[in-house]
């Protein structure tokens, strides 16, 4: 999937919170990796939260913000609500669930560093701690904010193709869920390829019973550790 020397391949997505195998995996197949954050907050979604496995099932684990008066705000704008406690409850909560698994102490100590820096922004906390798995799971990718582009335009696939064009990508990685949305025709008018993939998510040993696919990559982190990288970055689609 990676592309040849001609063409640079872009991957574009929001900056969720600790989120799940596959956006990493896609991260892992571009040159560059845009970090989506001018687009509108949506309440309640993996920007601002995230599955983990407890040791009776799975559960969110979420980061409190603020929303009240602020309709509609873009991912960039979004703060984060400190005045309530939520670091030392999300600490709590992975010590709680996570402090048996094999890798836990190789890791903990510098995720528990990012969550206290008191980040005021949550696009600061997500890419925080986006940038730290990316280096721990080997992944390479140079990275930019779409906010610090000029000129990007549109909405949706004329947004992508914009922020393409603007780091002069002639490819585009997109999940097999963007296919919904996606005007193919668009790509192809523009001459940048769209690279489709469909992750298939491994199964590796984790704690607590049965397996649960589709949980933050700090699940993977925490169990598998170092094999981490190569379980999720060598495995092909």
């Amino acid at each position: 999937m990676k592309n040849n020397k001609k063409s640079l391949c872009a991957g574009i997505h929001q900056p969720n919170f600790m989120p799940w195998l596959g956006f990493f995996y896609k991260w892992s197949k571009c040159d560059t990796f845009v970090f989506l954050d001018d687009v509108q907050f949506t309440k309640g979604s993996i920007i601002s939260r995230v599955k983990i496995k407890t040791i009776k099932s799975d559960q969110w684990l979420t980061i409190p913000v603020k929303q009240k008066g602020r309709y509609p705000q873009l991912i960039s704008e979004v703060e984060i609500e400190n005045n309530i406690k939520w670091g030392k409850k999300v600490l709590g909560t992975i010590k709680t669930n996570y402090a048996k698994a094999l890798h836990f102490k190789k890791y903990f100590y510098d995720f528990e560093n990012i969550i206290n820096k008191n980040h005021k922004f949550l696009v600061d906390l997500n890419i925080d701690l986006l940038k730290w798995l990316a280096n721990e799971l080997n992944i390479k990718t140079n990275t930019i904010k779409s906010s610090e582009l000029k000129d990007i335009k549109g909405k949706s696939t004329e947004k992508l193709i914009s922020i393409c064009n603007s780091i002069g990508a002639k490819q585009y990685v997109s999940g097999f869920g963007g296919q919904r949305y996606q005007k193919k025709e668009l790509f192809k008018k523009n001459d940048i390829e769209l690279i489709v993939y469909d992750f298939k998510h491994p199964e590796y040993n984790q704690l607590w019973g049965q397996f649960i696919p589709g949980l933050s990559i700090i699940d993977l982190l925490f169990n598998l550790g170092y094999e981490s990288g190569k379980i999720l970055i060598e495995k092909e689609a």
